[in-house]
């Protein structure tokens, strides 16, 4: 057991995880907001039964299976599945915490749940108003096991050296490659970007598919969603570190630098394209940039995470019309604004990242690290993902049928209305 644990950053990473957990329910607000007014109920409750599977999993197994191998960093760390005992769920294990923090192993379990929750919440974007809910629950708990488990073992599992036993912070993307993640954007946003893509194909277009037929309900409850993501997504960066110390504060100027700067990006490209900055442009804009500086948070300087932001915003604004040219519904641009973000700030650290990127550097070496990693994970997740996708669409069925798709899934699925109005009498 560790031998000392520090009460206030105990305290910073349990508020943390709090925050990152809020992070679901905004997301919920904001893909609600963004959908039609009789799929509302349905949007959301996509990212609310994320919630309960990914929790029960993670306490079940998910925990074993991202941080387990016994310190070996690997593909898959199956030593802790079925059977699991107390050492594997961190109650009396060194690896359960990364190497110097001096917090509750069970601490650390609660901060890295919330992450499980929200990568597997945010799929749910790119198939709004055509998914069965039952379907999307065993998704959920197939694709947190098949997929986010074993990637985030990739990228956060703990590795103990074999000849000084020292434990190292990393799976085999952070510690034998040596890419930079330090929040997450490939086992999170990647991930989740591709195997939105995935997805959307196999349940293919809504009825009706074309450029501008399907627009938001509700811009106010879209642009709140998009401040409490804002808000909890300082616990995702700047919890990540595990303390309250200054590299913290880095990670925290920078998730303020980096969504404010994308804003900027992205309306600057609705001015040009469409005449107008738009209100989900900006909501829109201000994800992409924390999308983005996941990643890069704790290595580059606010002054590049500014860069950063801004060139994820033009980008990114541009990348959702890609649906379009190449023919996919993803419904709420998750590949757009996630896994497009999520490649341009883990490549952007390859070039930008203190120390180690080419401008510092001189050499191509971490950028080839950096796109090694998010080409594994893109791969990785596409093809499992499409393979579950597939493989439920043929059995159980996952789409709903047009008409209930025409009619309003919310009464069909949940027997609610989003918006019901009672005559008064």
């Amino acid at each position: 057991m560790i031998a000392f644990m520090n009460p206030g950053n105990t305290a910073f990473v349990l508020i943390s995880a709090a925050l990152v957990l809020l992070m679901t329910p905004a997301l919920a607000f904001f893909y609600g907001g963004l959908v039609r007014a009789k799929s509302v109920i349905s949007m959301m409750m996509l990212s609310f039964g994320s919630m309960a599977v990914v929790s029960v999993l993670w306490i079940a197994y998910g925990y074993a299976i991202t941080f387990s191998n016994g310190g070996d960093p690997g593909f898959f760390g199956l030593d802790g599945v079925f059977g699991i005992d107390i050492a594997h769920l961190g109650l009396d294990n060194l690896l359960a915490v990364p190497a110097g923090a001096d917090i509750p192993p069970l601490a650390f379990a609660a901060f890295e749940a919330t992450f499980a929750i929200i990568t597997v919440a945010l799929i749910s974007g790119a198939i709004a108003d055509r998914a069965k809910f039952g379907a999307w629950l065993v998704f959920a708990g197939v694709w947190a096991s098949l997929v986010y488990f074993p990637v985030a073992s990739w990228v956060f599992n703990l590795t103990r050296d074999p000849n000084t036993g020292a434990v190292t912070d990393g799976g085999w993307i952070a510690y034998n490659l040596g890419a930079i993640d330090f929040a997450g954007g490939t086992a999170v946003e990647i991930n989740s970007g591709a195997a939105a893509l995935a997805l959307a194909l196999v349940l293919g277009k809504r009825v009706g598919f074309a450029k501008g037929l399907h627009k938001p309900h509700n811009v106010p409850l879209v642009l709140l969603g998009a401040g409490l993501l804002w808000f909890g997504w300082f616990g995702f960066n700047a919890g990540s570190q595990l303390a309250a110390d200054g590299i913290a504060a880095l990670a925290f100027i920078n998730t303020i630098a980096a969504p404010s700067a994308a804003i900027i990006g992205w309306l600057i490209v609705e001015r040009f394209k469409d005449g107008k900055a738009t209100a989900v442009g900006a909501a829109s804009g201000a994800v992409a940039g924390l999308v983005a500086i996941t990643p890069a948070c704790a290595n580059i300087t606010p002054a590049w995470a500014l860069v950063l932001g801004l060139i994820t915003g033009i980008f990114c604004a541009l990348a959702v019309e890609l649906k379009f040219t190449f023919g996919f519904d993803d419904s709420l641009d998750v590949v757009g604004i996630h896994l497009v973000g999520g490649l341009i700030g883990t490549l952007f650290l390859g070039f930008f990242a203190r120390d180690v990127g080419l401008i510092f550097s001189g050499s191509f070496e971490q950028l080839g690290k950096q796109a090694i990693a998010s080409g594994a994970v893109l791969v990785y997740s596409f093809v499992v993902t499409w393979i579950i996708g597939y493989a439920i669409e043929k059995t159980m069925g996952f789409r709903v049928r047009n008409e209930d798709e025409l009619a309003g899934i919310d009464s069909i699925m949940h027997g609610e209305e989003g918006y019901a109005m009672e005559a008064r009498y």
